[in-house]
């Protein structure tokens, strides 16, 4: 294990009891440049994961609530005019910020998620014909929740695929949950952790995982798991180029991760089905023969032929 990493990872442990996996792969999505999806039930801990993540990585850190009634000049901001200077004066939105929590973004219009969207994918603003650049590092950890549909907006495809990973917290064990319990009579964990990275230290992080050495054996391995869901029966839309991209980005901060300069299969194979769920649309024959996208990718993986097992 990275030193640097490991320390960010245990310092969010305080907090995020239990789920060391899925710490894990929000860090490697954040040092990826990519953007996260939660999508799980109430009160399991992902605005405190957010919150978190940002005290102890030392960013910037800015929440909005997604209802009905945000409109895209809340995302991206607008122009006021300025009467001593006869010009306009550009008032941010919220995405001016290093980590912006995007609650319950299934419960907004298709508009506003457009907007957000579109910020996530250019990493600026276009307000009135006038660019602004957001401050880096730039992550959305934007949240959904699965249980109850009633007034949400699910979100297209094509949207769905600017996430580099989606992930399910899920309810904590036993023991988890007993410690929980313990840790949260007299203080709130979060005012006990520290700052133990800041926005710099991220940006190199990033930059030393964009120079991990990938082989082409790796390169087509991940080219043939992606023709693979394109191929496969039980799905009617596969893994989009920008998806093998997004599998290729995750496996190298895996392997950063784990403290190495080159990618395994193995990296591959450790983040493939979270970065893809998401990006699949399964056809009536899964849904028959009750597959989930987890179950059918885990197929594929298994018949797809790795450059180390030869299989």
């Amino acid at each position: 294990m990275n030193n640097r990493t490991d320390a960010v990872i245990n310092e969010i442990e305080k907090v995020i009891i239990g789920k060391r996996e899925v710490v894990e792969r929000v860090l490697m999505a954040i040092l990826s440049e990519g953007h996260i999806l939660l999508d799980d039930v109430p009160g399991v801990g992902k605005t405190t994961l957010a919150v978190t993540c940002s005290v102890v990585m030392g960013v910037q850190y800015q929440r909005m609530q997604f209802t009905p009634d945000v409109v895209p000049s809340d995302i991206v901001g607008f122009s006021v005019y300025n009467k001593a200077t006869g010009g306009f004066d550009y008032k941010p939105g919220v995405v001016m910020t290093n980590l912006l929590l995007a609650d319950e973004i299934n419960r907004t219009s298709s508009k506003t998620q457009s907007a957000l969207l579109e910020v996530m994918e250019e990493g600026q603003v276009t307000v009135d014909g006038v660019t602004h650049p957001l401050p880096k590092p730039f992550v959305v950890i934007a949240t959904q929740n699965p249980v109850g549909s009633a007034g949400t907006q699910l979100l297209p495809q094509a949207q769905l695929d600017r996430f580099m990973i989606r992930l399910q917290m899920g309810y904590p064990d036993f023991k988890s949950q007993v410690d929980i319990l313990r840790d949260r009579q007299k203080v709130n964990p979060l005012d006990q952790i520290q700052k133990v990275i800041g926005g710099e230290d991220i940006i190199a992080m990033q930059q030393k995982v964009k120079d991990i050495h990938v082989e082409d054996a790796i390169l087509e391995y991940v080219t043939s798991l992606a023709m693979a869901t394109r191929e496969d029966e039980m799905i009617r839309l596969g893994v989009s180029p920008r998806g093998a991209l997004a599998i290729v980005r995750m496996a190298k901060a895996h392997a950063y991760l784990d403290g190495r300069n080159y990618v395994t299969p193995e990296d591959v194979q450790k983040v493939f089905i979270d970065v893809c769920a998401h990006r699949i649309i399964l056809n009536p024959k899964a849904r028959v023969a009750e597959l989930s996208a987890e179950d059918i990718l885990k197929n594929v993986m298994k018949r797809t032929k790795s450059p180390d097992s030869g299989r």
